[in-house]
């Protein structure tokens, strides 16, 4: 009861230690390499001279004239464009040996007694810099056969530079404690991009894509925890915390090229010595043109959020002949969030989709946009918003209450039961467009029983009521580009609440010391479960990802595991003497099913189908009956086999991994508006690790040896659409590297 109505499984309790056992100080590092990546071919863009520790030095400074355009003419005149960071943003460039990854990290701690109180403090701060490439077939059909109508070769390198800084304060007076914990961090993606064609929409050559991102991404959060014993029988604790989110992505640049072999004078374009490259080659010459308009965009955007909680609980431990607690609390959560998401495309003051003509439309982009060019052509921007609304606001304010008894029912059986209510008002509103406004409250009752019929043995039932909300982004109706799918996103401000009703039982059985076997089963029904689906705004566009609410769903399923040790000290040898065996598995069987029947739901292209009111239609007309749940895998599978040592830090372990095909997307609607494409699927497949570890003594300190093997089985990335006629369209395929890697800490 005590936690969020939006609770909807196992909870893992991670509270940050603030005071050490000891003084402390550690030191580590790793250096890792990807197989696919390192040492190999990827693309990359100067930026700033602070790209490699992940903040901008200046040179992707947002300029007024672009934050104030949408309240302008529209247009960003010539001399105005002459003033963004030109060649250090748009020039892509091969870099053939990319480097290896690396993280480092520095901790310490220090406790000073007071009598028999203790006062702690914990710090920490590490880096790393990883990079990764992905060579991705991506394709996509708007037929109903499966035939394709793009089919790009990308090449993506992702830069990854993320820096984390924790600081934390303890006291302990009594039985009672006081945290404070604080955390910051920065986690920056440099995105440089390739993709060629030949097969897309009314197809005219080679056509290549360029794109050079920056997506910097910001924590801080600042906590303050109070755990109080006030009484034998009495305990309250109190909770409050501050938190800001940022994500700046400031010149998402894009060049459109089409390979011609005369210019669009007229004139002949001979190749007299091959670039020398193993991807497209260009028979001819690449160059700007008016066939893609715009020929070049950038986009400029920015959100901001602030988050405040406050929580507090008490609990009362009655005198009777059997053990009964009472608990009741109280929390509070609000948030607000503002975004804007600014696009321009570049044009001659000729106007939309224009593009510089012969011989400035063979330069390449720097030169492009260099200050010749942008006089002789008179470059300008003008101020687009493709989708929905360039800027939104949002908030979202909790109240919730809970009370709840914890008692022993009788001989061996413990129930806990309970119920919490929750109110809350979400709210997003598009400039210039109508607020979306969610305001609903709820009881949410839980119970759960717990039957103690062996010392070793329990068995466990409980059900539940919770609730999910539709995210901000879920709902506001503007763009936003998801790095990893290399897709663009956009909300839909038709969405609802889902309510979940869930029901668990388990047995446990704990055969001895961290050993056990479990066996458990759940089921769930959801009501208007929200799932994304494909979708497309035009025969040109590319494939994107909106969401809606489905009717309802049900996921059943049950899960297995194992946790077994085997001691070898029979083996008679002074290795295995203090060493055992481990072995963990773990399987989860899930089946889900959506109900697709004549209910009115959301429509991702605010069409209207079917008679139901504006933006909506018939679940019927737009999804397939009984598909599974997106995300969901009927199959998974984690095994662990390992050695370790019981008398030192020594431990070797392999792991398994096996997931079974899920649906990523429900399928897109056809563009005739009437029928749907097959559903994305995801085939995760096998994967394979393998990690060591060696503890030893060194000039007074404890040192670790840690190595690391991951993806052994070199399993690739694979999404996409198989129809009915077999025609299979991977709208991501890739391979993945297997990772290697080596890394040293030391503890004083």
């Amino acid at each position: 009861m005590n936690y969020p109505g939006e609770f909807g499984g196992g909870v893992i309790n991670l509270t940050t230690k603030a005071i050490p056992e000891k003084n402390f100080l550690s030191i580590g590092g790793s250096i890792s390499a990807d197989t696919v990546t390192t040492s190999e071919l990827g693309y990359t863009y100067y930026g700033g001279d602070a790209d490699w520790i992940g903040f901008d030095d200046g040179a992707r400074k947002v300029p007024a004239f672009i934050k104030n355009a949408p309240g302008g003419t529209g247009i960003i005149p010539t001399d105005q464009v002459a003033q963004l960071t030109n060649a250090n943003t748009t020039l892509l460039q091969r870099n053939n040996q990319l480097p290896a990854n690396w993280s480092g990290e520095l901790s310490g701690g220090s406790v000073f007694d007071f009598g028999s109180d203790r006062l702690g403090i914990i710090a920490s701060l590490s880096a790393s810099n990883t990079f990764r490439t992905r060579s991705s077939t991506q394709q996509d059909s708007v037929s109903t056969d499966g035939t394709l109508r793009n089919d790009f070769q990308t090449l993506l390198t992702d830069n990854r530079i993320v820096t984390n800084a924790l600081i934390g304060l303890g006291y302990e007076f009594g039985p009672n404690t006081i945290r404070s914990t604080t955390v910051y961090i920065h986690d920056t993606l440099k995105q440089a991009r390739g993709s060629s064609a030949t097969v897309y929409n009314n197809s005219s050559g080679l056509r290549f894509q360029q794109n050079t991102n920056w997506f910097e991404r910001q924590l801080f959060e600042s906590q303050l925890v109070g755990e109080f014993k006030l009484t034998d029988a009495l305990k309250f604790d109190a909770r409050g915390a501050y938190a800001n989110s940022k994500r700046n992505a400031p010149y998402e640049r894009q060049f459109d090229y089409l390979c011609s072999a005369t210019t669009t004078t007229g004139l002949p374009i001979s190749v007299e010595a091959p670039n020398g490259s193993d991807g497209a080659q260009c028979n001819g010459a690449y160059q700007v043109t008016q066939r893609f308009t715009p020929f070049a965009s950038i986009i400029f955007s920015e959100l901001n959020e602030d988050l405040y909680t406050g929580q507090g609980d008490l609990s009362y431990k009655l005198d009777t002949e059997r053990p009964m607690t009472l608990s009741t609390g109280y929390f509070y959560s609000d948030t607000k969030r503002n975004s804007t998401r600014l696009q321009f495309n570049y044009q001659t003051a000729a106007g939309g989709g224009t593009a510089p003509g012969y011989p400035y439309n063979l330069l390449r982009p720097d030169y492009l946009l260099g200050i010749d060019s942008l006089n002789a052509n008179q470059i300008q921007l003008q101020f687009s918003t493709p989708l929905g609304a360039y800027a939104y606001d949002a908030s979202l304010r909790i109240h919730a209450g809970y009370v709840q008894a914890e008692a022993e029912a009788t001989d061996g059986v413990r129930a806990t039961i309970g119920v919490r209510y929750e109110t809350a008002e979400e709210q997003v509103t598009p400039i210039g467009t109508t607020t979306t406004r969610l305001k609903n409250d709820y009881f949410l009752p839980a119970a759960t029983l717990t039957y103690n019929f062996a010392n070793n043995m329990q068995l466990r039932a409980s059900a539940s009521k919770t609730i999910s909300r539709p995210q901000f982004r879920e709902l506001a109706p503007q763009q936003f580009r998801d790095p990893e799918s290399d897709r663009l996103f956009f909300g839909n401000p038709l969405l609802k609440d889902s309510e979940l009703y869930n029901l668990e039982g388990r047995y446990e059985w704990f055969f001895a010391r961290d050993q056990r076997f479990t066996l458990g089963g759940f089921y769930k029904e959801i009501k208007n479960p929200v799932e994304q689906v494909g979708f497309y705004t035009g025969a040109d566009d590319r494939l994107q990802t909106g969401f809606t609410n489905l009717p309802e769903a049900t996921l059943y399923g049950a899960e297995v595991e194992l946790q077994k040790y085997f001691d070898l000290d029979f083996l008679n040898s002074d290795f295995f003497a203090t060493r055992r065996a481990l072995f963990i598995a773990n399987y989860t069987y899930s089946k889900s099913s959506i109900t697709a029947d004549n209910s009115c739901v959301p429509n991702v292209l605010n069409q209207t189908l079917g008679g139901c009111q504006a933006g909506f239609g018939p679940a019927s007309l737009q999804f397939r009956d009984g598909a599974s749940l997106t995300g969901q895998s009927d199959h998974l599978v984690n095994v662990q086999v390992g050695l370790e040592d019981t008398a030192s830090l020594s431990a070797i372990t392999l792991l398994f991994n096996y997931a079974s095909n899920r649906v990523t997307n429900r399928g897109p609607s056809n563009l005739s508006g009437v029928g749907f494409q097959p559903d994305i699927i995801e085939k995760p497949g096998i994967r394979l690790d393998l990690v060591a570890r060696q503890g030893f003594e060194l000039v007074g300190g404890k040192w670790e040896l840690k190595a690391e093997a991951r993806n052994l089985t070199g399993t690739r990335f694979q999404e996409g659409q198989t129809f009915d006629n077999g025609a299979q369209v991977f709208i991501n395929r890739y391979n993945l590297g297997r990772v290697f890697t080596l890394g040293l800490s030391t503890t004083f």
